[in-house]
């Protein structure tokens, strides 16, 4: 639309300045009084200014939801995906759980309202996921010790407890293992957290550096946060010993150092709830306060519901009220209460002694599976390749497999073989069946010994 015989009183500012699109102001010579009477404005051009957000820069692809939008483009028949950790059958299909089937028919029936829950979340599943984190009988249960609030699965548990650390603990410092889940930096960065890392992997071994992992918490700053995963460590599957956990514990104790779990895959590493539940509790039974984030995404198969919780552990009841009113304040901030599905399945499943003996069966079936492929893998490489030690194939537990390939060889693995992962080598497990066992183990051969 265009505007024409504009008046130039209405446009022309003192000192012979004209008024631009915007109201921006422009020194220019004194306008000739025989062009001063009328002149046309496009508002065409008007509009055509550049977005006052112009500036921002294109984000990189996330390195792991990336890595499954690359896969979904290409059209080789022999892709593979094994970047993102979600569970896949034997014929690399998304899996339902019976168990979670079974509760949503019950919640059907039961008519079940959408209403929203409270802030800290559905009562029934608080004690579900206590329950599963220290065991229904904890003394910190029953003394109410525990300050708990459902989340958005392990990030948003991961960040509320980032945005607490930064309101009520602020320059403390977070140490991260190296390498740990790419979001770990994203979630303490962007809640304004300063963080470091401590030594973790060694790549000679491609094994735990538990020296190096002990000298780095050792020489951190007494009362830092130390981030841990409880089970199954991602990215690499290599997990201390129960002896090793001791050390660190011992440690923390020595430096007031405040451990943070990040409990992502119990029940899912070993197949077993307790097993899998062994640091956190050990910590906490040495005396120790800590944080726990917890998820359901891997061990119920809920990936898109967003279930989890963050927990404080602490040493009086008191402390746990205030802390609680605290999470409470952070979380109605970022997404006001949780919701409310996913939270009554996992109610249903664990309050339900018959449904919760089946979801252990279904787990350790999943857990089991994955061992499987795990042994086919290295039966293969070893066929392939005999002069190279495989073990750690074997060795490593939990969806992953920290495989020590190189940037190089990742991208001929991709370029050349259709096998899309993460670029620091990290393969999921969950996502290899036995028949395509012998096409990877072709494929990082290849990429070993050529790239």
């Amino acid at each position: 639309m265009n505007v024409a015989f504009v008046s130039q009183a209405a446009c022309t500012l003192p000192c012979g300045h004209r008024l631009q699109s915007g109201g921006a102001r422009m020194h220019s010579a004194p306008i000739r009084p025989a062009r001063q009477s009328r002149f046309r404005v496009s508002m065409s051009a008007a509009t055509a200014t550049a977005s006052r957000l112009d500036a921002i820069e294109q984000a990189p692809a996330d390195p792991i939801l990336g890595v499954s939008e690359a896969f979904k483009a290409d059209n080789s028949p022999d892709k593979l995906n094994l970047g993102v950790g979600a569970y896949r059958t034997e014929d690399l299909k998304p899996y339902v759980l019976e168990v979670v089937k079974k509760a949503e028919k019950r919640m059907i029936e039961a008519e079940e309202n959408k209403e929203y829950l409270p802030i800290d979340g559905l009562a029934d599943f608080k004690k579900a996921t206590l329950q599963l984190l220290l065991g229904s009988s904890h003394a910190a249960i029953k003394e109410n010790r525990i300050a708990c609030v459902q989340s958005l699965s392990g990030t948003g548990s991961l960040r509320v407890g980032a945005d607490f650390i930064a309101k009520f603990l602020k320059g403390t410092k977070v140490y991260l293992s190296n390498p740990t889940w790419g979001n770990h930096k994203n979630i303490f960065t962007d809640a304004g957290v300063e963080w470091k890392w401590y030594r973790y992997f060694d790549p000679e071994t491609v094994g735990l550096d538990f020296e190096g992992m002990c000298s780095d918490l050792e020489a951190a700053p007494e009362g830092s946060i130390i981030i841990l995963h409880g089970c199954a460590h991602n990215p690499t599957g290599i997990d201390p010993t129960r002896e090793q956990w001791g050390k660190i514990a011992d440690i923390c104790k020595s430096k007031n150092l405040l451990p943070f779990f990040d409990v992502a895959y119990q029940g899912f590493a070993s197949g077993s709830l307790d097993d899998d539940a062994f640091a956190p509790r050990f910590f906490v039974d040495q005396g120790l306060e800590v944080m726990v984030a917890q998820s359901y995404s891997k061990n119920l198969g809920l990936y898109g519901e967003r279930v989890g919780a963050l927990s404080f552990v602490l040493s009086d009841d008191g402390a746990a009220k205030r802390v609680l009113s605290q999470l409470k304040r952070i979380a109605r901030a970022i997404y006001s209460n949780p919701p409310v599905h996913g939270a009554r399945i996992v109610a249903e499943v664990v309050g339900n002694e018959d449904m919760f003996t089946e979801w252990k069966q279904e787990m350790e079936g999943m857990a089991g599976r994955i061992k499987t492929v795990r042994q086919v893998l290295r039966d293969n490489l070893e066929k392939i390749n005999p002069d190279k030690d495989w073990s750690f194939i074997t060795s490593q537990i939990g969806m992953f497999s920290f495989t020590g390939l190189t940037p190089p060889q990742v991208e001929n693995m991709t370029n050349k073989h259709h096998v899309y992962m993460t670029k620091d080598g990290r393969i999921s497990l969950a996502g290899l069946n036995k028949a395509k066992s012998e096409y990877l183990a072709k494929a990082i051969d290849d990429s070993v010994r050529n790239c």
